[in-house]
Formats: C-alpha cells, sequence, structure tokens
C-alpha cells in the first residue's frame, strides 16, 4: 500500500482568476487536506467498470472481470480495513459491456444485495436490457434475474440508477422503446427515463413514466432526501437543447422535470457523461459536466428544499475537464466533487475539489493520474463510515496492457 499527503490551503487564486471569465468562479474557502492509499485490488486483470455503494461502515465494491468466453459480475466488501472476498453475482457470454454504461450492486434496508447487469438480445449491437437479482445471504445465492422493463423491443434499455425504496429498491433508466423502428408510427428515436421498484420479497412495482424524451445515452443518477427520491439526467429539448434537469417524486408520481441551470448546451448528439447527485437530508448538490460554445466546465450546484430549486452553480474544474464526475454531500452541506481533468493527450487525473453552498472552494487536489480513454471509464467514490473523513475511490487503469480496476482510499481533513 502506497501513501501520501497532497495539502493547499487557499492556493489556486491565479486558476481561480483564470477562470472567472468563464463565470460561476469560486471563491477560496477553507484548505484541505488529502492522504491518497492505494490498496490492493479485488479485481484481477481484464477488469473494469468498477462501481462502490456503501451500507453503514463498508463498502461494497461491483466490477466486471473477464471469464473464459464471457464475463464476470464480480464483487467484495471493504470493511475500513481489509477486504473480504464477496464472488459471482452472475456469468455471461452476452451481457453488454459498455465503458459508460456500467453494472452495479446496492443494499437494501434490511441488508439485502441488489445487483443489475445489462444483457443483449439478438438483434443488433444496442438491443439490450436491464436484469436485475438480490441476495438475501450476503451474496452466497442470487434470485432469478428480473427484468424491470416491461418492454422487450430490440431496443437500448440501460443507464440505470438503483436507490433504497421503502423496504426494496427502485430503478431508473434509460428506455428506447420509442426508438424501435416497429413501434407504432415507426418509432421516432427518442429516450424516456423510466422507474420501477421492486419490495424486498420480491413484488415489483408500476412501471412509471420519469420524463418522456431525455439524451440518449448519459448516466442517470438518483438520490433520496426527506421529501423523498430525486432524479437527475441529461434532458433533450425539441431544439437539442441537451442541459442536466431534475425530477421529484411527489404523492407517487414523479414532477415534470426542470433544469438545474439554463446551460444551453446545443448538442444534436449525446456527450456520454451524466450527472452525479447526492443528498443529506433536504439539503441536495448535483454536479455535471457541459459544453455550451465548445467551453468544457464542470460544475455543482446546490438545493435546500430537497431538489425544488437550485442555487447559481460554482466552476470546480481546473480549465480543461473530461466531465465523468461524482459527488457526496457533507456533514455540513458542503459538497466533495470529483472529476476527471485533462492533462495533455490522452492524459487525465482523477480530481477532488469541496465546494460551499455559499459558492467558495477549496484548491483542487490530484487523487490518481489515469486516462481520459473511454476504457478508463467513470471513477466511483463513496464514503467509508459515517463521518466526513474517510472515502473509497475505484477507477479503471489502463496503463498496462490489461485494464484493471484499481482502488485508492482517501483521508479527507478540511484546514482553517
Amino acid at each position: 500500500m502506497t501513501r501520501h499527503w497532497i495539502s493547499r490551503a487557499a492556493a489556486g487564486l491565479a486558476l481561480v482568476v483564470a477562470i472567472a471569465a468563464c463565470g460561476e468562479a469560486p471563491a477560496p474557502g477553507p484548505g484541505l487536506a488529502v492522504a491518497v492509499s492505494e490498496l490492493e485490488t479485488p479485481a484481477g486483470p481484464g477488469s473494469g467498470e468498477p462501481f462502490v455503494a456503501a451500507h453503514g461502515g463498508d463498502v461494497y465494491l461491483s466490477w466486471l472481470e473477464r471469464s473464459g468466453d464471457g464475463h464476470d459480475l464480480r464483487f467484495a466488501r471493504f470493511d475500513g480495513a481489509a477486504w473480504h472476498a464477496g464472488g459471482v453475482v452472475v456469468h455471461g457470454d452476452d451481457f453488454f459491456v459498455n465503458w459508460a454504461d456500467f453494472p452495479s450492486l446496492r443494499t437494501g434496508p434490511d441488508g439485502t444485495l441488489w445487483a443489475h447487469w445489462l444483457q443483449r438480445g439478438g438483434q443488433g449491437t444496442y438491443d439490450y436490457g436491464v436484469r436485475v437479482a438480490r441476495s438475501h445471504d450476503g451474496g452466497a445465492t442470487w434470485s432469478e434475474p428480473w427484468t424491470p422493463h416491461d418492454d422487450d423491443s430490440p431496443t437500448e434499455h440501460g443507464f440505470v440508477s438503483a436507490f433504497v425504496d421503502g423496504d426494496g429498491m427502485g430503478f431508473l433508466w434509460l428506455d428506447g422503446r420509442k426508438a424501435d423502428p416497429a413501434a407504432p408510427g415507426g418509432g421516432v428515436q427518442e429516450m424516456t427515463l423510466r422507474q420501477r421498484t421492486m419490495s424486498s420479497d420480491g413484488v415489483p412495482g408500476e412501471e412509471l413514466v420519469v420524463d418522456g424524451r431525455v439524451c440518449d445515452c448519459c448516466q442517470t443518477a438518483v438520490t433520496t432526501t426527506d421529501a423523498g427520491p430525486v432524479a437527475a439526467y441529461r434532458n433533450r429539448t425539441e431544439d437539442e437543447i441537451r442541459d442536466i434537469y431534475v425530477s421529484r417524486r411527489v404523492d407517487g408520481a414523479w414532477t415534470d422535470g426542470v433544469p438545474v441551470f439554463d446551460d444551453g448546451w446545443h448538442i444534436a448528439a449525446c456527450p456520454v457523461n451524466g450527472p452525479a447527485i447526492d443528498a443529506r437530508g433536504s439539503a441536495v448538490a448535483v454536479a455535471w459536466f457541459a459544453a455550451p460554445g465548445d467551453v468544457a466546465r464542470v460544475k455543482v450546484a446546490f438545493s435546500p428544499d430537497a431538489g425544488a430549486s437550485f442555487g447559481a452553480p460554482v466552476v470546480v474544474d481546473d480549465g480543461a475537464p473530461a466531465g465523468r464526475v461524482d459527488v457526496r454531500m457533507l456533514e455540513d452541506g458542503a459538497a466533495l466533487v470529483t472529476w476527471l481533468e485533462r492533462t495533455g493527450g490522452e492524459g487525465a487525473a482523477v480530481r477532488l475539489r469541496v465546494v460551499q453552498p455559499d459558492g467558495s472552494a477549496s484548491a483542487s487536489h490530484t487523487l490518481t493520474e489515469s486516462s481520459s480513454a473511454r476504457a478508463s471509464g467513470f471513477p466511483r467514490i463513496a464514503p467509508l463510515g459515517a463521518g466526513d473523513g474517510a472515502y473509497l475511490l475505484a477507477w479503471t487503469d489502463v496503463a498496462e496492457t490489461a485494464p484493471q480496476v484499481r482502488v485508492t482510499r482517501l483521508e479527507v481533513e478540511r484546514t482553517r
């Protein structure tokens, strides 16, 4: 295990001046010290698409790993000191494996493990569907797979986000049934955003439409506030404006989506770069990537009222972001944001910054060197324990012959 400390207080003032011309630049905030310790990884060569989820003082890591003619969806549990072998959720030679549309594993309120993955159909590259399985015995055995979408058209169903919902788990996904050429009207080539819940004992709820027209291939995100779940996603207007929107589930129905901020990003294509969202109580933070006018930015915005309204965003990046964001709310209402920053060629760095709701922010910190290549995927972060000090970061290292999931422990301390 390697370990080093990086600490910069209000340094970075030149950065603030440099990006101020782009608007919404952060003012210098409290200093930040970050201890970075690379851990032994439980993932082998040929692994990728990591996901991390906190449960109590533990973090579950899931990933895909090459096995025979296919892939295993594997998982392991980290208790803050050591890894505990989890095993294989499922093996398949027909998985849809994609750098941006990756599986996940989460825990329900009763400790049930819930995993999702993507499985190909037989009618083309983008014919695939969502599969969900649950385990009541810590991953020793798994239920038969369940498909949350009623639709089985040969179109895309993916970019899943899961959230605790009652005694079970809710699932949010992008659904391509309206893009099916065989659909009534010949298909309109649009994605919808849909949601469905399954109880801990396996009873499915009603399939709900969250938004009828969204961006085709950006990650979705969802969090649970005191007032209920809030979904974040990239919208798609008739004029091809693809800004980040949120929708809240109120009295069993999802509200009309509204923009977190009017970036006005006109792009007649999918940027494959979705938002991240997190909440504590009624406080919510959304982080995202946008590039209106070909000026790339990573931003974060805060809501004090469970996602009903958001303040002005704050620029988080260092001037050359690739996006691929994640965010975690802190106890005092600040947000810890991670993103991928380009450093030249395909070089990149996973960076971290803590931003206050008043717009002030720490200097940025490099957590690990990485790559902007697609194979490096989306770095994911999860807290270790109830406090704000320790986190687990997972990413895909593509520096070697075979990609491999790596894991780093972070100790974050704010200084005055």
